[in-house]
């Protein structure tokens, strides 16, 4: 097979592509941020994209922006502006985590590093 052939037929897109050219959100989301589904998300009858569906439905139950990255396996800051436009498109919404002085709340960083434990 060819190289050119081989470059067609990836089924690798490139991030660019799936954000339309841009490299960072609008909004900046912690990576521990929780992403929810929202109604409008199947009422609406607007064709999204197909990560973007993906999302909506991997976020039925709230899941992080890290793990929404990880389990697509696409690159964070294209997982953070695919999220902000089905944010701000009212299709998902975005729990920040509260901090404090911009310092993270004591109770996440306890319960991270319970889960850490478990692991």
């Amino acid at each position: 097979m060819s190289a050119d052939r081989r470059r067609s037929s990836s089924p690798f897109v490139r991030p660019y592509a799936v954000t339309r050219g841009r490299t960072a959100a609008r909004t900046d989301f912690a990576l521990e941020a929780l992403v929810g589904t929202t109604a409008h998300a199947w009422e609406s009858g607007v064709r999204l994209f197909p990560e973007q569906q993906a999302i909506c439905r991997l976020c039925m139950n709230l899941t992080s922006v890290a793990e929404i990255s990880a389990l697509m396996n696409i690159p964070l800051g294209v997982t953070r502006v695919l999220v902000g436009d089905l944010a701000e498109g009212g299709f998902v919404i975005v729990q920040q985590p509260g901090h404090a002085n911009g310092r993270p709340d004591v109770t996440l960083l306890e319960r991270v590093l319970t889960g850490l434990r478990g692991l």
